[in-house]
């Protein structure tokens, strides 16, 4: 007897209106546009809206919109031209308070947005996506990684006892370390040379003069790349972008390309940000006066604390850092659990947490600051070109009381707010960037070729499926139009599910659909034919229709599993575009299963099922 649970038929009514929801949005094409991102202490406000608005009249460019957009300003443009332009005119119009960057604005109503149903990300071969060219400052590099060698000097002549009255950098790429006693001079360079195998150590009298060979430079100058694009990989990763491109072009710079990324500014703040954080013990003495005179202590910089209204408080602390963002293994935000204040909770490494430990032993009762440092990049208008600086701020985001001590975990507390806290944590947490990096080209990549690329795929696959849907009309009749319609269930549940999931599409995705429409029709073909082998041998129309599923549902299980599996071998090992393949392909290949046997079935049932007398089939 030919029958389909109920139930059944709910799962696909229920799984058909989902894919239909949420395929729906890639009706809805994405326009140009730029997004304007408030910087520490600016906001976006309908002051920042009417100042966009005026300086871009000003420039002749009319927008579709200029919106708030939960935390950005969104300005819609009627075609990239415009769009270019409009950047162009804001970076200097804005300054360093705001981050503009070129985006593509969600034309998606917002009851589908609030449903979560997004359009599916295409790649850079067939939307365009954001194209970064980043330099990489060698100097600031090389001067991160002399300071840690002079760090290390001083703690290995301070653990020896081998009294110094100072360790410093010379103006060239040494480090001259002044011993209290000329005697000491072999015995420190002995000291330093096992620990530092590859550095040249010199004694000369009281001077102990620690030289980098240049094949050492140039391993540094290597590190820091290599460091960075690991470090960007860790970042993106964070995004959740899918199929980046990350590479090296030259000697110090790294081209990123992010397929399908909508909000850019966000992208540029993280993957540019060289933020971190530095522990540093408050030094004893009059900041105010320090300000006034211009005269610091020895051993003290000045720095600013920004109170909770931007007020700024000087502060004198020591040259020496008892910590930083490179020792730092692990960091997440929270909240203070005594004043409810947000937090990043931080664990060190080995060396960090020992630094803290020494340091909060001897310092109980004392104050401690937290530095936060960030590279901020400017643009200024000079002479009538466009001049890229960056500025380094550095500011004081928590001063307390170490009441105890500890080594490797502690929390940083004192933050402006919650959202602050989250972002720092993400920076800290995806790594530490062994060189600051300034953008010195930013591009969304066009759509001109992917717009080709995707209007052939999707002839291939609308060719596929007509040919299909012609041979079945053909040769199955009334069973092939219920073979069309599970055929097209399929591509409606494929699109559902990766705009679900945030897939990217890219070309090679393409060239799995398709596969993946042929694999569906296979399975098709092969319970066609099982139910015309159970007629021709004698079976009456409607348990030939059960008898033919049920026969031919094991045969494509087992055929689709091992193309599953080779799906998940090709995810698991490749890279890029294997990757998107694959993915379209294991999503693929689950759709048509549940169409060709479940769905299918289905409708065969409606209108044959109820047939008491039912003598032929139309297929």
């Amino acid at each position: 007897m030919l029958t389909y649970a109920r139930w059944k038929y709910f799962v696909i009514v229920i799984v058909l209106l989902l894919s239909v929801l949420y395929a729906l949005p890639n009706v809805f094409q994405k326009v140009p546009s730029v997004q304007v991102t408030a910087s520490r202490g600016a906001q976006v406000d309908q002051a920042l809206q009417s100042r966009v608005a005026q300086a871009l009249q000003q420039a002749g460019i009319t927008p579709q919109a200029i919106e708030v957009d939960g935390d950005d300003l969104l300005v819609r443009l009627g075609n990239p031209e415009a769009q270019i332009k409009a950047a162009d005119v804001l970076r200097p119009a804005l300054g360093s308070d705001y981050v503009v960057a070129l985006n593509l604005a969600s034309t998606v109503p917002e009851w589908l947005q609030k449903l979560g149903a997004e359009p599916m990300l295409m790649g850079l071969d067939l939307q365009g996506g954001v194209h970064f060219l980043m330099q990489v400052d060698q100097k600031a590099a090389l001067d991160k990684r002399l300071d840690a060698i002079a760090e290390d000097v001083r703690v290995q002549l301070r653990d020896n006892r081998v009294r110094y009255e100072s360790v410093e950098r010379t103006a060239g790429n040494d480090v001259i370390a002044t011993l209290a006693n000329a005697a000491d001079g072999e015995k420190a360079r002995k000291l330093l040379l096992a620990s530092q195998p590859n550095l040249q150590i010199e004694a000369e009298g009281r001077a102990l003069r620690v030289r980098i060979p240049e094949a050492e430079l140039q391993r540094f100058a290597l590190e820091a790349i290599e460091q960075n694009v690991s470090t960007l990989r860790n970042r993106i990763n964070a995004l959740g972008v899918s199929e980046p491109i990350i590479q090296r072009q030259g000697d110090d710079r790294i081209v990123v390309q992010l397929p399908g990324v909508q909000d850019t500014a966000q992208a540029k703040r993280v993957l540019g940000a060289t933020a971190t954080l530095e522990y540093r013990a408050v030094v004893e003495g009059n900041a105010a006066e320090a300000v006034a005179t211009g005269n610091v202590p020895p051993g003290a910089r000045l720095y600013y604390e920004i109170g909770p209204n931007g007020e700024r408080t000087p502060v004198l602390l020591s040259k020496r850092v008892i910590a930083t963002g490179d020792q730092l293994v692990a960091a997440s935000s929270t909240f203070d659990s005594q004043t409810g204040t947000p937090a990043v909770s931080v664990r060190l490494n080995a060396v960090g947490g020992q630094r803290m430990f020494d340091f909060t032993t001897e310092s109980v009762g004392k104050p401690m600051a937290v530095v936060y440092i960030e590279r901020i990049p400017e643009v200024r208008m000079v002479n009538g070109q466009e001049v890229r600086t960056t500025r380094v701020n550095e500011e004081v985001i928590s001063v307390a009381t170490i009441n105890g001590v500890f080594g490797k975990e502690f929390q940083t507390t004192g933050l402006e707010s919650s959202k602050f806290a989250a972002d720092l944590a993400l920076q800290l947490r995806s790594g530490s960037l062994a060189a600051p990096m300034d953008f010195i080209e930013e591009r969304i990549v066009g759509p001109s070729l992917g717009r080709e690329n995707v209007e052939r795929g999707v002839q291939a696959v609308t060719g596929a499926f007509v040919f299909a849907l012609l041979f079945f009309l053909v040769y199955y009749r009334m069973f092939g139009l219920i073979t069309v319609s599970a055929l097209l269930m399929n591509l409606l549940m494929l699109v559902a599910a990766m705009s679900m999931i945030d897939a990217t599409l890219t070309l090679p995705g393409l060239a799995g659909i398709a596969l993946t429409v042929g694999m569906s029709v296979d399975a098709n073909v092969l319970i066609n034919e099982r139910i015309r082998e159970e007629l021709r041998n004698g079976l009456p129309p409607q348990t030939a229709i059960a008898t033919g599923y049920e026969r031919a549902s094991g045969t494509i299980a087992d055929a689709n599993l091992t193309a599953i599996l080779a799906g998940i071998a090709l995810l698991a090992f490749g890279t890029g575009p294997v990757q998107g393949f694959a993915m379209t392909l294991i999503i693929g290949i689950l759709t048509s299963m549940f169409t060709a046997v479940g769905v299918s079935r289905g409708i065969a049932t409606l209108i044959y099922g109820g047939r008491r007398k039912l003598k032929s089939i139309a297929i």
